[in-house]
């Protein structure tokens, strides 16, 4: 053997090995890790997610190749969601993550995919906590908190309300959510006459209803998920709080109607999807969701639905598996027409082309409102 062929030969060996490198067997397939409370509280994001796959591998995959989930059920919990976090991040396999749904287990998990260099997308997580550190690999295809609540204190104000009070949650979510509330309601106008995180029962919540009510307070923003937000809502009502709630995307559930019942009516959700958008790529995977699941899609099933895309897309793009090479599509990508809308990240993985919506709970099912 030659010494310039041994130099070539150890070339060749240095590519194929390089991160990055599109060396791909043909027949491997794109893995992709779902991380998510499937058990407790899916709403619909499982559907959403493998309609998407279902139909990528329908047409020939990505690049030739056909995607494969890994799925595994977070349990709502910080540890069960470190668990999988790190699992996810010690799979070789793996070329990204999509997942979590509650912030407070996406913003310690994005640690663990940040110093993986693997890839994380959240279609759920709306505190503005995870995107704040930097990490060029996490990502959410969901608007903020901020953007969400600013839509719903302006309807708010237009609507009167000038003295409300917030019930949030003691994590991540509702604290943001919350407070970024607090900041929008005295820009419209609107001041915060009580803030509270738990009640002992009914009898302390009916000691609460007749403060708020020397306090002249015309409305509630409920700060929570489910299904705890919904039975804050169903015991207001049992104490005879007849002011309208309000609440962030958390509470965008079928859950919320089947918890607090009739007590639920009239309130005014923000969220991010809503499936009468006109727009063709909305009206495709409606139909296409209805056929398969013989039920109207929901804002957590399109949301897992175009973070399976907007992968799709990028690695299509990039014609490699390599999460960086991934990433920098991802960044690049501007005005990418999804079911939720358009999206588009900033340097900080923010997406900042998805915009809010709003609804009412009515009769057993929502009502969009323009």
């Amino acid at each position: 053997m030659t010494k310039s062929f041994k130099v070539l030969l150890l070339l060749s060996l240095f590519l194929f090995i390089l991160p990055g490198c599109s060396h791909q067997d043909k027949n491997q397939d794109i893995v992709i890790g779902v991380a998510w409370p499937f058990e407790s509280n899916n709403s619909l994001f499982r559907e959403g997610v493998r309609l998407a796959v279902m139909q990528i591998n329908a047409g020939g995959g990505v690049n030739g190749h056909k995607i494969r989930l890994i799925e595994k059920d977070d349990q709502a919990s910080v540890s069960d969601g470190m668990t999988i976090a790190q699992s996810f991040a010690d799979n070789n396999e793996i070329v990204a993550v999509i997942g979590h749904r509650n912030s407070f287990i996406s913003i310690p998990a994005s640690r663990v995919y940040q110093e993986a260099g693997l890839l994380m997308i959240s279609p759920a997580s709306t505190s503005p906590e995870l995107t704040k550190n930097g990490y060029k690999n996490v990502f959410r295809s969901i608007p903020s908190d901020d953007k969400i609540v600013a839509q719903l204190v302006s309807y708010a104000a237009r609507q009167g309300h000038r003295q409300m009070v917030i019930f949030y949650a003691e994590d991540s979510y509702g604290m943001d959510l919350a407070n970024s509330f607090e900041d929008h309601a005295i820009e419209n106008g609107i001041t915060i006459v009580d803030r509270i995180s738990y009640y002992g029962g009914l009898k302390e919540l009916n000691r609460l209803k007749q403060k708020w009510l020397a306090l002249g307070f015309d409305g509630v923003f409920v700060a929570d998920s489910l299904p705890e937000g919904a039975e804050f809502i169903a015991d207001a009502r049992r104490v005879g709080i007849s002011v309208p709630f309000m609440g962030g995307n958390a509470m965008d559930s079928p859950a919320l109607y089947e918890i607090a019942g009739q007590s639920a009516l009239g309130t005014v959700i923000g969220t991010v999807f809503n499936p009468h958008d006109p727009r063709d790529e909305t009206q495709r995977f409606v139909k296409a969701f209805r056929e398969q699941y013989k039920t109207m899609p929901g804002s957590y099933a399109a949301q897992g639905y175009d973070a399976v895309n907007l992968l799709a897309a990028a690695i299509e793009k990039s014609g490699s598996t390599d999460s960086a090479a991934i990433v920098k599509e991802l960044h690049r990508l501007k005005n990418w027409p999804g079911v939720t809308g358009y999206h588009g990240f900033d340097n900080n993985g923010n997406d900042m082309a998805a915009k809010a919506v709003m609804k009412i709970q009515r009769e057993n099912e929502f009502e969009y409102m323009k």
